[in-house]
């Protein structure tokens, strides 16, 4: 019941399955969660709008991950899926120009959030903070073939910045700036996006499902738990997606009962 031994041969089983084109584009996202004393860093494939558990380690002090374990994760989920052109998306905590540096370097593209104090150079040689462009709801805008971040000189990349527009009194507090190496404003968007698919499958693994955080377990038991959720969730899923294209969903309910203490 090792992830390396078991899951990701049954991976490459799934994608066999589904039919997932060799070289046709593919998204991960990594991403991690915590409670408690437990810290997982995880990479997912995303699959039909959601997202399928590829690759997950807990690591040994609670906080942000490291680009050292951020690299040891997606190292592993790359060589899974080296027929494909892949896309990684991260958020903030993954934003690092020396993790897309090395993402590029593996011939990936990439989609990471960046933090408003980030700052750019643009073409006439300026230094800008991105909290800077003056953004409002509604408005975006696409910086090609720049350099990020004064200490690191990061380029030539681009960025993408969009603020989403108010939709029924409701807008988001700010907006996402985006690094990557994609060549257009709607690619970076409509990639980074699908990134929220993990934040679906984390909530389907704790309390919204599975109730990971109720085990109790602690060190290869605790593995093991998340091999078999992960199991269980793909297994889950694609039954799931079968029902869909046969018109069934608007029968199915989701369980209204809690979790069991």
């Amino acid at each position: 019941m090792n992830v390396n031994r078991l899951w990701l041969g049954l991976f490459s089983v799934f994608l066999s399955h589904q039919r997932v084109t060799q070289g046709s584009t593919v998204y991960i996202a990594i991403d991690r969660t915590s409670w408690g004393n437990i810290n997982l860093l995880m990479v997912s494939f995303i699959w039909r709008k959601r997202a399928i558990p590829l690759y997950w380690q807990r690591l040994k002090r609670l906080g942000n991950s490291n680009l050292r374990s951020q690299r040891n994760v997606l190292r592993v989920a790359l060589s899974r899926l080296s027929d494909y052109k892949v896309v990684v998306l991260g958020d903030r905590e993954f934003c690092s120009v020396d993790l897309a540096r090395w993402l590029g370097e593996q011939q990936c593209y990439f989609c990471l959030r960046q933090k408003k104090s980030t700052h750019i150079q643009t073409h006439d040689d300026d230094w800008i903070a991105l909290s800077e462009l003056g953004l409002t709801p509604g408005m975006s805008c696409f910086f090609n073939q720049i350099t990020v971040t004064q200490s690191k000189g990061f380029g030539p990349v681009q960025v993408a910045g969009k603020w989403k527009r108010r939709y029924r009194g409701f807008a988001p507090d700010e907006p996402w700036y985006i690094l990557t190496n994609f060549d257009s404003l709607d690619a970076a968007i409509s990639g980074y996006q699908k990134r929220f698919s993990i934040e679906e499958l984390f909530r389907d693994l704790k309390l919204g499902g599975y109730c990971l955080e109720k085990t109790r377990v602690e060190g290869k038991r605790f593995m093991t738990m998340v091999l078999l959720i992960a199991i269980a969730y793909t297994c889950a899923t694609t039954q799931g997606q079968s029902l869909k294209r046969k018109a069934l969903q608007k029968y199915i309910a989701r369980p209204e009962t809690q979790c069991l203490n």
